[in-house]
């Protein structure tokens, strides 16, 4: 089954490219939609019978392949990759029907879509670290073609920074694992035996270094952030859903299970300077987005702030700050794929997206007022207003990290502050006001435009709501990663272990506590 979902979208890739060639037929957008609803069915039925008690990868797969490298073809699905799988396989459906019925080089564009899926379904499911390290690397092709040809007016800038900025992304991770295996003696790539190596403190801190710079690159987190605003500002609205919503995540599924659950002695060590990285990160990346012109750059530099919260969470490994971790990568996915899709449409219907040309849109008889309420909820999921996942994720953070990192969680705090800034900035300037004359009369929106976005929000309601939904399937994972790190003792004394159902009184109880 866990094959199906990489090898799956590679037979589709390879259907739609031996298709004849017809620019008018639908067939290629066709395929495409038919491959990825399979393969988001196939993704609910491994939901539906995934059990969350289970510490170990299920559905194991193991062939062997080049074991004269120490390299194995082992999946598995554990509680870190499911919810990032059910992430993959949703934004690629959503992506493909956001696409433009008419695109250009339909088939290429929806071969290498396909491909992407498969690529981060490959690295969210591989057991082994030189298969994750194959397909951390083989994603880079398709979205490198995907920026370069339908990208923007500097989109060979884009891509080709893209490019030199993941290939030593991946340098720096293959050169980790490999200093691993090699320190360690093992013969083979295969992570459950290698997180058994008791190597020197020192010779951890240096392989943890180079897997940390990195994944860095990959989330990214400043300094090491310069390509993404580039790369989300020039690649079209789909390609920016995918971006945001599921390869970012390859950095910070790497971070939790490779940082933390291989070098969690070293990880211990590094865990105070992690933790003021990612505040600095936060607030860098809020008060750059504050300064922003180009609605789709205030979005990415929020992806920079919003994406250091999951390295504070990682560095407090407490269980619920492990656990928070992964729902912030499930809360940033939806909703950063949500904003996209509306900036997206606003772009399409105004041909702008510069926040000091735009204004009124709001406007119910000759604006975009259904666009603009709809960016205006995407907005406050961001700032994290209660009843939506924004606002789940973030407490789990701040409550998770509060105990073990105080003065770095508050400025995480206050970088979160700083998201109601810059987003009320692009919403007073763009949908309030008066709608100028070169405004008026915008084409309207149809509702299968909107219809991406509104699937997107009710998952942003619902798990809002219902938290536990996500948060099950990753508790007793986050849980075993904690406890390898226990070898610092105020991590579990000072941080109290959460139930579920507790949930909802901690956050009461928490949001009325004196000093909090």
């Amino acid at each position: 089954m866990l094959s199906t979902l990489i090898w799956g979208p590679v037979l589709g890739a390879i259907l739609i490219a031996l298709l004849p060639v017809d620019p008018k037929s639908p067939r290629f957008r066709q395929v495409a939609l038919a491959i990825t609803v399979i393969l988001l069915g196939l993704t609910v039925v491994l939901i539906a019978q995934f059990d969350p008690s289970q510490l170990s990868p299920q559905y194991n797969e193991f062939l062997p392949w080049l074991q004269f490298l120490g390299l194995n073809y082992h999946l598995g699905l554990d509680g870190l990759s499911l919810p990032l799988i059910g992430l993959n396989s949703a934004l690629t459906l959503i992506a493909v029907v956001a696409t433009k019925p008419d695109q250009h080089r339909p088939r290429f564009y929806y071969a290498l879509m396909l491909l992407l899926n498969a690529g981060a379904a490959g690295a969210f499911l591989a057991q082994d670290l030189l298969l994750f390290f194959l397909f951390y690397e083989a994603e880079i092709i398709p979205l490198y073609f995907l920026i370069a040809i339908w990208g923007g007016g500097r989109r060979g800038y884009a891509a080709m920074k893209f490019l030199i900025y993941t290939a030593v992304s991946g340098i720096l991770v293959l050169a980790a694992f490999l200093g691993l295996v090699w320190a360690s003696g093992a013969s083979t790539f295969d992570y459950e035996p290698l997180r058994q190596h008791h190597l020197p403190l020192t010779l951890q801190l240096i392989l943890l270094a180079l897997l940390l710079v990195g994944v860095f690159i990959k989330i990214p987190i400043f300094p090491f952030h310069t390509w993404l605003p580039d790369a989300h500002v020039e690649a079209s609205t789909p390609i920016s859903v995918l971006l945001a919503g599921v390869l970012l995540k390859l950095g910070t599924y790497a971070l939790l299970k490779f940082g933390v659950g291989l070098f969690f002695e070293a990880w211990v060590v590094m865990a105070p300077w992690l933790a003021y990285l990612a505040g600095v990160s936060a607030l860098y990346g809020a008060l750059s987005a504050i300064a922003q012109q180009d609605m789709k750059k205030v979005v990415a530099y929020s992806s920079i702030a919003h994406m250091a919260y999951i390295l504070l969470a990682a560095s407090a490994t407490t269980p619920l700050s492990m656990n928070a971790a992964v729902f912030q990568m499930v809360s940033h996915g939806l909703i950063s794929a949500f904003l996209f899709l509306l900036v997206g449409v606003v772009y399409k219907k105004t041909g702008t997206r510069d926040v000091n040309v735009l204004c009124g849109l709001l406007n119910p008889e000759r604006g975009l007022p259904i666009t603009g309420s709809l960016i205006i909820v995407g907005v406050m999921a961001s700032a994290g207003l209660p009843g939506l996942v924004g606002f789940i994720a973030e407490f789990l953070v701040f409550r998770g990290s509060f105990p073990i990192f105080p003065i770095a969680t508050l400025l995480c705090i206050v970088g979160t502050g700083l998201t109601a800034v810059y987003f009320l900035l692009m919403v007073n300037r763009v949908f309030f006001g008066r709608l100028p004359d070169n405004l008026t009369n915008l084409p309207r929106v149809a509702f299968k435009e909107h219809a991406p976005a509104l699937a997107l929000m009710s998952f942003i309601l619902l798990f809002g709501l219902v938290p536990s939904w996500v948060v099950r399937w990753s508790d007793s994972q986050a849980t075993e990663l904690v406890l390898r790190t226990s070898v610092r003792p105020t991590a579990a004394a000072i941080a109290p272990t959460m139930e579920l159902g507790d949930l909802p009184n901690a956050i009461t109880e928490s949001l009325i506590a004196p000093g909090l």
